[in-house]
């Protein structure tokens, strides 16, 4: 067991005062802890002092997984430790009631002449922030965000004109431009996609391997007993907490999925077994999203161990395209679409959020086991998300708004540019097309093909009526013929709606009694 890097974290540092000006103030959002960051290209710890704002109201505005506000705070207080010993002068403050209020206190007290900005991933954060500083009397100066591969400006020139936005074509430049995977000018193996070899069932009785822990410091140590005390009501364990806070633990984690994990995540990308919430996913993606590892090293890395020979090229293809890919095109989505994107509803789902979400409290044990997981670790691989949870909440039809605040506050490594597209999207098919080509959407038949976890469930994948059928299947028939006249016209789903078309009247007239039976008992509350 690895344990993270510091010590004891002083929040007295903050007033420790080298000597020598810092005309310029640079803010570090929670999730821009990397020394790279724009904000501070071109100075160095002589130019400038760095902010840090822990937000009580952040952690605050959704009943946030406990391990999520954690891991921030605690990485946040690791970087600022990291910063330290390369000669930076930082202003932390844990504690403040909110961005604003911790930048004004900071302002009040130090009245650097600028403020240096990075924006922020999500919607307006940094704007915000500016008219603060500039309403105090600093110049402010807000510089794009450069922990992404494609910047905003560069996804907007490439989204214009086009009708459909699709990852594919994207992810395609993405290739040429970066020269990962790349045979000269064409995809590395003659083909640019190789998911189908990624959907394999591990074999019964397959060893995974462990998933490396870190064992947490006094900083973060100190951060659970008063995330604890503030919010010891929110969603979520912290028992179990063990994710890398710092970088060099970051790194390890990052290594050991290289070595350990990649060769064999291609083939069992998309399979569920009970018990497993990584199997050979990487779960990087917390450690990603808050600037502790840089995409492009990352995907690079990977692309090292296929030429190497040491990771299989569908396995490397399948891991860089998430990272290249499809994150950086959520991104540019979620940049050029906001504000309104997040608002989306365009299959006019009306369900409250079941109340399942909240405990794994269902008889439906691949979601009871998806939910669990996520209480106890902040974390579910892709396929959980989508095809369990994701596809559960669109066949029943549940709001879009509250879905996505779910995803939002119960992930580790959950920010609104991310959760948001993945589930307006990709999983909710709510914008109508703009992320996906068609809706995600799945019976039984698909959970039971791709995990174990039908065998021992109190519901039949192969009923479709009756208190034993999985709601999974007349959930699914019904949604497709709630919405038939809309997904005639989508082509990709020409075989789902044949398939719709040829169920007999009284067949789909049961069926779509039982799906109404299952959504009554939705919005009452009730559980499944």
């Amino acid at each position: 067991m690895a344990v993270s890097g510091s010590t004891k974290h002083d929040s007295g540092q903050r007033r420790i005062r080298p000597p020598g000006p810092r005309p310029v103030t640079v803010w570090l959002l929670g999730d821009q802890l990397t020394p790279r960051a724009a904000s501070l290209e071109g100075l160095g710890p002589r130019d400038c002092r760095v902010l840090m704002v822990e937000s009580l109201a952040d952690a605050a505005r959704l009943p946030s997984h406990k391990q999520k506000i954690v891991l921030e705070w605690s990485a946040m207080r690791h970087f600022a430790d990291e910063l330290r010993g390369l000669g930076y002068e930082v202003d932390h403050r844990p504690g403040e009631r909110d961005l604003a209020s911790g930048l004004r206190g900071h302002l009040g007290e130090y009245r650097p002449a600028e403020v240096r900005i990075m924006a922020s991933a999500d919607h307006g954060v940094a704007e915000e922030l500016a008219e603060t500083a500039r309403a105090a009397g600093a110049s402010v100066r807000i510089l794009p965000n450069n922990m992404f591969i494609c910047g905003k400006d560069d996804f907007a020139r490439w989204a214009e004109g086009r009708k459909l936005l699709r990852m594919e074509d994207f992810y395609h430049g993405t290739r040429r431009r970066t020269g990962l995977l790349m045979d000269g000018g064409a995809p590395e193996g003659g083909t640019w996609n190789l998911d189908r070899m990624n959907r394999a069932v591990p074999p019964r009785g397959e060893r995974f391997p462990p998933i490396p822990s870190f064992e947490a410091d006094e900083t973060t140590r100190e951060v659970m007993r008063d995330v604890e005390r503030r919010f010891g009501g929110h969603f979520g364990r912290l028992d179990g907490f063990a994710w890398p806070v710092t970088r060099a633990d970051a790194e390890r984690f990052l290594d050991d999925f290289m070595e350990r994990r990649l060769d064999l995540f291609g083939p069992y990308e998309d399979a569920i077994v009970a018990g497993e919430r990584a199997l050979y996913h990487s779960l990087i993606s917390p450690a990603l999203n808050l600037g502790l590892l840089d995409p492009l090293d990352v995907a690079r890395r990977a692309e090292g161990r296929y030429r190497e020979g040491a990771a299989r090229l569908n396995s490397v293809e399948g891991f860089v395209r998430q990272v290249i890919g499809w994150r950086e095109f959520v991104r540019g989505v979620y940049a050029t679409r906001m504000p309104g994107y997040i608002r989306s509803n365009r299959l006019g789902a009306d369900l409250p959020l079941p109340v399942f979400y909240w405990d794994a409290g269902t008889d439906m044990r691949c979601v009871a086991d998806a939910i669990g997981s996520l209480i106890e670790h902040g974390i579910n691989h892709h396929i959980q998300r989508l095809m369990v949870t994701g596809n559960l909440a669109l066949t029943a039809g549940v709001r879009p708004r509250e879905v996505n605040d779910w995803y939002l506050l119960a992930y580790a490594d959950a920010h609104e540019w991310v959760v948001t597209p993945n589930v307006i999207g990709m999983a909710l098919h709510a914008d109508g097309g703009i992320v996906a080509a068609k809706p995600y959407a799945a019976s039984a038949a698909y959970i039971d093909r791709m995990s174990d976890l039908c065998g021992g469930c109190r519901y039949s994948p192969r009923e479709t009526i009756g208190e034993r059928a999985c709601p999974y299947n007349a959930l699914y028939w019904d949604f497709l013929a709630r919405h038939r006249e809309r997904f005639e016209r989508i082509p990709r789903m020409n075989l789902v709606m044949a398939s719709l078309r040829k169920r007999s009247a009284v067949d789909l007239a049961d069926t779509r009694r039982r799906a109404r039976s299952l959504r009554s008992t939705l919005r009452r509350g009730g559980r499944l």
